[in-house]
């Protein structure tokens, strides 16, 4: 049986005449590549022609987009018996997409799917042809650099308010100078263990120099008790709106301030977990062995989850405590995006009709794993408690977080104390009105 093709001709006809193109899959990625019109000497057989010869080289790991500025590899056409590319001249793509099949057993799901989305959508179409011979540090950083002038493209095509779209039409943003970092320690990743194996000499995304300098982020501290309360209750308005179909915002965002769980691990907790007679809520999903953890409940969170589970259709011991509308997981986006950030413009409406200052800007699901560390301080809890309720072995950020707590005043924490161990019932505000924003979702399922 032959080979199935991974490509079609497009041909379009306009006033002007006919116009070709091709759709096909090149190193793991879509592209759509025109040709030219009719009046350029395009036919369908041509056409047809053309897309054989790209598919044969993409298949070899010669072809090369015709965007790129580097140059184009010279690699053996042969290959070996077992169908891969002699070892001396083996191409990035053929051994990272060989490694990533192996990756898929020895890393957990989330570390598979980040590393092959990086080499997917990032590395595969710039470095994929490229021999694992000729890698140089100079590559890498002529890499980082196109990332930088791909970013400034798509940002300026955002503010003329005509961005550009993928094959899918979602709109394509600019790469974050710390994700940027993030591909090449992916890239180091899979170079390293070539070199490991003989296929490569040196690492060539090796060092801090290979690396963009990344600015230290202002820190986002959510731990005065006006702007807690003001974000349970705007949730709990939220609960209560028709406009918003979920019903369990105040009940997890309360559980994400006062018990700290990643938003994934959120997203995994069942009714079994949560130990409500005992007042103890497991994780026992997490990305690293010492999240694992037992997190003794505090007595709002116990009276909050109580409520919550009296009033939820579905609480049988291996159902999810904060399902979708279908009953299925929320991932770590759902949550952030969905639950999290509609509540935030209400939240700020509370805190200046009460005369308090606004939310800190780039609150998040993990910023507010560092809120219920502030509490834990704030509690009295010894450092190696917090580390252990956090799921954390590094003892740094625990530090940085008593360090920043100790500057509060003993009143300041006293209060935050006191709110979580006395009774707090949600203050209902004006009723809302239809969000404004248009990227607002009305229904946050």
């Amino acid at each position: 049986m032959g080979r199935k093709k991974e490509g079609t001709v497009i041909e379009r006809p306009w006033s002007s005449g006919r116009t070709y193109a091709l759709r096909f899959l090149a190193y793991g990625k879509r592209v759509y590549l025109t040709l030219g019109t009719e009046h350029d000497g395009w036919t369908h057989t041509k056409a047809e022609e053309e897309l054989d010869n790209i598919l044969a080289d993409v298949r070899r790991g010669i072809w090369v987009p015709p965007e790129r500025n580097a140059p184009a590899p010279v690699v053996a056409d042969a290959e070996d018996a077992d169908g891969e590319v002699p070892t001396a001249e083996l191409t990035f793509y053929g051994f990272s997409k060989k490694r990533l099949a192996r990756r898929k057993l020895e890393v957990s799901k989330r570390m598979w799917e980040y590393e092959e989305w990086a080499l997917r959508v990032h590395l595969w179409p710039y470095f994929g042809p490229r021999p694992l011979s000729q890698f140089e540090a100079e590559a890498v950083d002529e890499y980082r650099l196109f990332k930088l002038e791909e970013g400034a493209e798509r940002r300026a095509a955002i503010d003329r308010r005509r961005p550009l779209r993928d094959e899918n039409r979602r709109v394509l943003r600019p790469l974050a100078p710390t994700s940027i970092n993030k591909t090449i320690d992916v890239l180091g990743s899979y170079l390293s263990v070539a070199v490991d194996y003989g296929k490569a000499t040196t690492n060539a995304a090796h060092g801090r120099r290979r690396r963009l300098k990344v600015d230290a982020k202002r820190p986002v501290h959510l731990d005065a008790v006006g702007q807690i309360m003001a974000l349970l209750d705007a949730a709990a308005d939220l609960d209560a709106s028709a406009y918003w179909r979920a019903t369990d915002r105040h009940a997890l965002i309360a559980t994400l301030v006062l018990a700290g769980p990643r938003a994934e691990e959120l997203g995994y907790l069942l009714w079994r977990d949560v130990d409500l007679v005992n007042r103890r809520l497991y994780v026992g999903r997490s990305k690293t062995d010492a999240g694992l953890r037992e997190i003794p409940m505090l007595p709002l969170l116990h009276r909050i989850l109580s409520a919550h589970k009296a009033r939820h259709p579905q609480a049988g011991p291996d159902d999810y405590v904060f399902p979708t509308d279908k009953g299925t997981r929320r991932d770590k986006d759902n949550v952030r995006n969905r639950m999290l950030a509609p509540a935030l413009a209400p939240a700020d409406e509370l805190l200046l009709a009460r005369g308090e200052v606004p939310l800190p800007k780039g609150l998040t699901p993990h910023k507010l794993r560092h809120t219920f560390a502030s509490i834990l301080v704030a509690c009295g809890e010894d450092p190696t408690s917090v580390m252990s309720q956090l799921g954390h072995t590094d003892p740094r950020f625990t530090l940085k977080v008593y360090a920043h707590m100790m500057r509060r005043s003993p009143e300041e924490r006293a209060r935050l104390k006191a709110f979580v161990y006395d009774d707090y019932e949600p203050q209902p505000a004006e009723p809302l009105a239809l969000p404004v924003s248009a990227d607002r979702e009305l229904v946050a399922a």
